[in-house]
This record gives C-alpha cells, sequence and structure tokens, in this order.
C-alpha cells in the first residue's frame, strides 16, 4: 500500500490521493480488535457445535466473524482523494464497502489553515510517576484513532475538514500543488502564507 502522497495531473484537474495514513500503533490496534473479535467468534463456533442443535449461536458466531472483517477491512483500506477542477473542490473517501464524496464551490470556500492533531486536555495522571496503566498514553492513542482532518476551511459558515493524518511537511506539499493548479484562486491563512514564503526565501 502506497504512503505516499500520489499527484495526478488530468484533464482541467488535479486528484491529490493521500494514500495510507493510518499510523502504525492504530493499525496495531485494528488488528488486535479483529483477532479479539475472530477469537470470541471461534469459541461460540466450537461451543455450538452440533451446529443443528445450537443454531442460534452457530449465527452468532458468523455475525461476529462478519463484523470483524467488515470494521477491519473498512478501516485498513480506508482512503482520501482530493479532486481540484476548475470550479469545484471535491473530497472523496472510499473503502472496501463504502463510497462518500462532498464537492464544494471553490468561489465559495474559505482561506485553507492547518490544525495539526486536535488539541486535548491532558490526563490528570500526565508525568506522575505511578500512572502505571498509562492513562496518559491512552488517550493520546484515542485521539489519533478519531483525529479528523488536519486541514480546513470555512463553507457556508461550517468549517470542512479534510487531509486525515497530514504532517506539517505534507501539507505544505500538498498546498502547493494545489497553488500551482488554482493560482491565486487558493486562498491560505495568514500563518501559511507565511510559512510558505519563508520557506520559498530558504
Amino acid at each position: 500500500m502506497k504512503k505516499d502522497i500520489q499527484y495526478k495531473w488530468g484533464n482541467d484537474q488535479l486528484n491529490i490521493e493521500l494514500g495510507d495514513r493510518i499510523l502504525p500503533r492504530i493499525k496495531l490496534l485494528f488488528y488486535a480488535e479483529f483477532l479479539l473479535t475472530t477469537a470470541t467468534a471461534s469459541v461460540l463456533l466450537i461451543e455450538s457445535y452440533p451446529f443443528q442443535d445450537n443454531k442460534l449461536l452457530s449465527i452468532g458466531a458468523a455475525l461476529l466473524y462478519l463484523t470483524a472483517a467488515y470494521r477491519f477491512l473498512s478501516r485498513i483500506l480506508f482512503r482520501e482523494t482530493i479532486i481540484l477542477t476548475p470550479f469545484d473542490f471535491i473530497i472523496h473517501y472510499h473503502s472496501l464497502f463504502s463510497k462518500k464524496t462532498f464537492t464544494y464551490d471553490r468561489s465559495l470556500i474559505g482561506p485553507i489553515h492547518y490544525l495539526g492533531k486536535d488539541v486535548k486536555t491532558d490526563h490528570p495522571l500526565k508525568g506522575m510517576c505511578f500512572d502505571y496503566f498509562g492513562f496518559e498514553t491512552q488517550e493520546q492513542l484515542i485521539q489519533s484513532l478519531h483525529q479528523e482532518g488536519s486541514l480546513y476551511f470555512n463553507y457556508a459558515g461550517f468549517p470542512v475538514r479534510f487531509g486525515k493524518g497530514l504532517y506539517t511537511w505534507h501539507a505544505e506539499e500538498m498546498l502547493q500543488m494545489m497553488q500551482l493548479y488554482c493560482g491565486g484562486s487558493l486562498l491560505l491563512s495568514a500563518d501559511w502564507e507565511n510559512m510558505l514564503e519563508q520557506q520559498h526565501n530558504d
């Protein structure tokens, strides 16, 4: 699976495929959940033998197998694609089982901002020598698991987030490519303009 961002220049459009942006520790969590669910389903399947006498347990085991496969594959194979056309800004989410597309009028979107990771409240035991159960680490993991897009713009008064799992340098590269395509019509927040200008001077 490709981790690098892929840029595809087509006829009057730019496709940006963000690739595999899932952190390794999040993948481990997905694998652990899959193994735990399938192990539970296997126990139910063994307990339901002979199947004719325990149809309810057999059905339960089958449903657990299907649930585990669905959740695992839909998460691992999740991908995000940004498509720029002369008039639209399109965000496309797709996995093995679902596809969602959101289209925004480019002339109506506000400046693009970089959020990075969402700001969270530190756990009360952070930095304490007796945080034996790793509550702070667990909260960081949960935060990464539920993180939304790293970039956003305002559209019709509401923030639209995209670019899940982008580090600053990936976001910079992506915005530079988007500026090449859009020219001056792509608005950036003041922070981004200063950062990109300083990088260009260096």
